[in-house]
């Protein structure tokens, strides 16, 4: 199993629309092979930075298939309009990648 994690530091203010370009996304991972599960999880609001922080979580059968998938059109297509919402980020997300060596 290998887990990918991208971290994103959003700018107050605009949370909703962050999360609302997630949840109306045509992300066509359910046509990948190797492809489990997503999720977009919350963080808490940074004081300091004034931002929020979430990540996204994707598990695959192998890092072979989430790197397949990097590689795929269906990943250029998932990614095509992502720059257009370049106002609501603080930076750019920061990818994390774990290969999983126990699994109970």
């Amino acid at each position: 199993m290998f887990i990918a994690m991208n971290r994103f530091k959003i700018l107050k203010g605009h949370e909703d629309a962050f999360e609302t370009v997630w949840r109306e996304r045509d992300s066509k991972l359910d046509k990948v092979p190797g492809f489990q599960t997503f999720n977009l999880l919350k963080g808490s609001f940074d004081e300091e930075t004034g931002t929020t922080l979430y990540a996204t979580h994707t598990v695959w059968n192998s890092q072979d298939d989430f790197v397949n998938w990097t590689k795929s059109e269906h990943f250029r297509q998932a990614h095509k309009n992502a720059g257009g919402n370049k106002a609501m980020y603080a930076g750019h997300p920061n990818f994390e990648g774990f290969e999983s060596v126990l699994n109970e």
